[in-house]
């Protein structure tokens, strides 16, 4: 995610989501109900199949695509895959490269790389004339960047081969996240790469009902502990912050009213209280969309 206008992720933004994984064990929550989701469909993809295709649409620094290709894999050894990634980021894709090159049931796996947003490997793909197909697409916690979400969407469900299935993770619309957003969209978005507060899992299911497209959703209840983000000399809390509003440094970027605005808004709707900490509620929606 990166040039262009695709996602802020570049520099700091990269330092403070890293620290945000590492906090919030994202990732691994992710993770743990990925493979009981994922499993039966990789064996039904899998089936009486010679190869397989996968795309990964924003895939960072690969940590999700290394665990799902494992499994897939585990679940049909005999059968060669292969692999596309689309990703804005040099530094995310130079980190994706590092961790395959230290992940040794992946070496045999080939991979195209295509360093640039996602619109643009639309245009791209939709200029030639044969598109490739796929049998599992994934597009994690990335379709807030887009500019226009439905198109994309469309786009990539017409790229899936007959019995594949399209991934999509973001946030639930119950969680804390999309509270905050809509609260604060104009302060929020001015200077990102929307001008609207960021979409969760109620307009793509909106949307793909509006398609009339088959999906399963799967939602995934998840918080993290955002206590120090109510302590201002608490480093902790300023990165947190930082990555939560997409800034490079949260307590320079507002206003001291939009900063107490938005604490409020954490502390009093966006979080519940347990043991005298407050926990941010940042569940998450699999979505499986059918080919």
């Amino acid at each position: 995610m990166g040039t262009g206008k695709q996602t802020c992720y570049d520099g700091t933004i990269i330092e403070n989501f890293d620290f945000f994984l590492e906090h919030t064990k994202e990732h691994e929550v992710q993770l743990q109900h990925l493979r009981h989701i994922l499993l039966p469909e990789f064996e039904r993809i899998g089936a009486g199949k010679s190869s397989l295709d996968v795309l990964g649409v924003g895939s960072g620094g690969g940590e999700m695509d290394v665990e799902m290709l494992s499994l897939l894999q585990s679940v049909s050894p005999a059968v060669p895959i292969a692999v596309d990634i689309v990703e804005g980021s040099v530094q995310f894709t130079d980190r994706f490269k590092a961790l395959l090159a230290n992940t040794a049931n992946l070496q045999k796996i080939p991979f195209t790389w295509h360093i640039m947003p996602s619109e643009d490997y639309e245009k791209q793909v939709k200029a030639k004339e044969d598109m490739k197909k796929f049998d599992f697409i994934h597009m994690i916690h990335m379709v807030y960047y887009l500019k226009d979400f439905h198109e994309t969407l469309k786009f990539h469900h017409s790229l899936l081969k007959n019995n594949g299935r399209l991934l999509i993770i973001l946030n639930a619309a119950t969680s804390s996240w999309v509270t905050m957003w809509k609260t604060y969209s104009k302060e929020l978005c001015a200077g990102t790469t929307t001008d609207e507060p960021k979409i969760h899992s109620g307009d793509v299911i909106a949307f793909l009902k509006s398609q009339g497209l088959k999906y399963d959703e799967f939602v995934i209840p998840d918080s993290f502990d955002i206590t120090e983000c109510f302590n201002p000399s608490s480093t902790t809390g300023e990165r947190l912050l930082s990555f939560m509003t997409l800034r490079d440094h949260f307590s320079q970027s507002f206003t001291p009213d939009i900063r107490a605005g938005l604490l409020d808004l954490l502390r009093d709707k966006c979080s519940t209280i347990k043991d005298g900490r407050f926990f941010f509620d940042n569940s998450f929606s699999c979505i499986l969309v059918h080919a």
